[in-house]
């Protein structure tokens, strides 16, 4: 079995070498990362700069490319090209901080699961709840071998995904492990505008951390009572309930003039 690794944290970040090594033992592992992070760039690729793949050494031996690129640049281009054979699974992980309800849309790491299963590749993106400077790679590490063997035996449906979020707590502290759908989150005022020594104004997007809605059976409620979330995603984003009503509206039709 072969198993491509990235993330958007870093090819040097201590996540994906954590599960470089987690995962080794079940199956051929290659990492192909950003060579420097690239978190909350969304699945952007880089059209109008030259990409460039250079071999990087890593600990226990595993095969390593860092690029210039995206996260999803990472994985069109190692399935694409840079690998000899396709994968058999896609992993993007282990992120730093969490990866819940819509900070999907924002995630680099969420992004390259999604190029995977984009190019017809199982794939799950992994990430620990937390940013904490002692913060533990294992946890997750050991879930996500886990998983894999899972995905690898039973695989996915086309065009799906599956974004896992770990507690940032010990093991033994893990409550369980629950299959959820994504949660809500309400960020407060993010945008920082101040003026620089030339007066010039410039902004900071950031702000206070996000307000958790705790509702039943999402992934935000799951890690909030220390278990860890698996969230079936597909990219077919259509809503389906909605079109019988949009079908009604006087813009549809013949165009008229």
């Amino acid at each position: 079995m072969r198993i491509l690794l990235t993330n958007d944290d870093g090819i040097s970040a201590e996540g994906i070498q954590a599960l470089a090594c987690a995962l080794q033992p079940i199956a051929q592992v290659t990492i192909v990362a950003p060579d420097r992070p690239r978190s909350a760039s969304g699945h952007s690729i880089t059209l109008h700069k030259p990409l460039r793949v250079t071999p990087v050494k890593l600990r226990d031996g595993i095969t390593a490319y860092a690029t210039n690129g995206t996260p999803s640049d990472c994985v069109a281009l190692a399935i694409r090209d840079i690998l000899d054979e396709r994968p058999d699974l896609v992993v993007s992980g282990i992120n730093k901080g969490p990866n819940l309800g819509r900070d999907l849309t924002y995630s680099g790491t969420v992004a390259a699961a999604m190029e995977g299963a984009i190019l017809g590749t199982p794939a799950f993106a992994i990430s620990v709840a937390s940013y904490a400077d002692d913060l533990s790679f294992a946890p997750a590490a050991a879930f996500a071998r886990r998983l894999a063997s899972e995905v690898l035996l039973h695989g996915l449906p086309p065009q799906t995904l599956l974004n896992v979020n770990v507690p940032g707590v010990p093991e033994e502290a893990i409550a369980g492990v629950r299959v959820t759908r994504l949660g809500r989150r309400h960020y407060p005022e993010n945008v920082v505008k101040r003026t620089d020594p030339y007066g010039r104004v410039y902004y900071w997007l950031g702000g206070e951390p996000p307000e958790d809605v705790l509702e039943e059976g999402t992934d935000v409620k799951a890690i909030a009572e220390n278990c860890i979330s698996i969230t079936p995603v597909q990219l077919d984003l259509t809503d389906y309930d909605l079109i019988p009503e949009v079908s009604t509206w006087n813009v549809v039709g013949t165009l008229k003039s």
